[in-house]
């Protein structure tokens, strides 16, 4: 307990799934939590994103375990209103120490239209540099940015398997995104050294949320059938593992957020981090 207190933590996507999980764990041991969400859907991306009341359900979980909770409705692509609601949470909690940058999309599909890579590039990189550097300004020395990329979208778009990895114009901005996350973090880490600012990268498997469990994602598992299921895709999952997993909890990356968000990890920066269960090293990364 107390490993992250009287810190104040920014996590993205933070309505439901990983970014939830980032923003609660990081109440329960201290920090007071800024949450932002789209709270709306994206016409490319054909799962349900999140809701407001699920913005407001994370708010009320950051709130049973003591800690302060501002949020907002924002979209991490508009510069503009992230600067501004941004400024508003730093003026009301009095403060900013930590960085998550977790909002993400993934369009998946060859049906996708080409403004599937438009969406799936501005929210999972373009949303994560507008958060880092609306951030920034607020930021000293000890702060932590975190980033949250994704070990498939690390995979070379040819695929493995003999299959693309992530399928059409939407899994191309995917990983395209991610794979820049790392270029961007490793060289904002040599920029920010020198004030004693922390940049990092965590690199998930499977996670076990609403982009995972979705219709195009079990598609993307099971492309040998029409209309596959949960329990289709279920079989395939532990493939992308060297360990007998098929994905791993929102928690298990919420975990390295706190290490990251710590002083335990003072000196830890410039780090690409997998949280993946051997999957990175099973696919050769």
């Amino acid at each position: 307990m107390n490993r992250v207190a009287g810190k104040v933590a920014f996590v993205t996507g933070a309505a439901r799934g990983q970014g939830r999980s980032h923003a609660v764990h990081l109440a329960e041991e201290g920090a007071d939590i800024i949450a932002f969400d789209l709270c709306a859907d994206i016409a490319s991306n054909e799962y349900p994103l999140a809701t407001e009341a699920d913005l407001e359900e994370t708010a009320r979980l950051v709130e049973k375990a003591g800690r302060r909770a501002v949020t907002a409705r924002v979209d991490v692509r508009d510069r503009a209103a992230v600067e501004s609601a941004l400024a508003e949470a730093v003026g009301e909690l009095r403060g900013l120490d930590v960085v998550v940058a977790n909002a993400g999309i993934c369009p998946l599909g060859k049906h996708v239209p080409n403004a599937g890579f438009v969406d799936a590039f501005d929210v999972n990189f373009i949303g994560v540099v507008n958060t880092v550097h609306a951030a920034m300004e607020y930021l000293g020395e000890g702060g932590s940015i975190i980033a949250i990329g994704s070990v498939a979208g690390l995979v070379p778009q040819t695929g493995f398997n003999g299959q693309q990895a992530l399928q059409g114009p939407g899994g191309d901005g995917y990983g395209l995104a991610k794979k820049l996350i790392q270029a961007y973090t490793n060289s904002l880490a040599l920029t920010l050294g020198p004030s004693s600012i922390r940049v990092n990268a965590i690199h998930p498997t499977n996670v076990n949320t609403d982009m995972l469990q979705s219709p195009p994602m079990y598609k993307t598992f099971r492309p040998d059938l029409e209309n596959p299921t949960a329990e289709d895709a279920a079989l395939t999952f532990p493939f992308m593992q060297a360990m007998p997993i098929p994905w791993v909890e929102p928690e298990d990356i919420s975990h390295a957020v706190v290490y990251l968000a710590s002083d335990e990890s003072r000196y830890v920066t410039g780090q690409q981090l997998r949280v993946d269960g051997g999957a990175g090293m099973k696919i050769g990364l």
